[in-house]
């Protein structure tokens, strides 16, 4: 039989692999299963807490478990607003592609510019904090 493109295995370079987040990708995956609540603690550990958590994993009331219960977040600040206060405000953080090809990058100091820019539209507009907001895009 024929190999195609999607049956092809392209493994990184040693450099690429050196750089890269997850050098060892089945190891990191067989310590997730057999250690479950200890790898996603020190996954949460690279996100910013407001609170930390009292509980990785609250079984108390299966089926019913809850993740990181009593800590606090915010998901805009861990992906965004902390890179703003580093180095890192300069780097990319979106490359975003229209259907026509045209193409424009932010870095993530220019992406919150934007993004204090379109909430300042929905302020005008009367939107709140807890109001729910669709947006739509086709």
């Amino acid at each position: 039989m024929e190999q195609t493109n999607s049956q092809k295995f392209y493994h990184p370079s040693n450099e690429i692999i050196q750089q890269a987040n997850v050098k060892e990708y089945d190891n990191l995956y067989q310590y997730s299963i057999g250690h479950r609540e200890e790898f996603w603690a020190e996954q949460a550990e690279k996100l910013a807490w407001f609170h930390k958590w009292d509980h990785v994993l609250d079984k108390s009331n299966p089926p019913f478990y809850k993740w990181f219960t009593g800590g606090k977040t915010n998901i805009v600040h861990n992906a965004l607003d902390r890179h703003l206060v580093t180095a890192e405000r300069n780097k990319l953080a979106l490359i975003w592609e229209g259907e026509p090809g045209d193409l424009r990058t932010f870095s993530y100091h220019a992406l919150n510019r934007e993004v204090c820019q379109f909430a300042n539209i929905l302020k005008s507009m009367g939107v709140a904090k807890g109001d729910v907001v669709t947006i739509y895009m086709p």
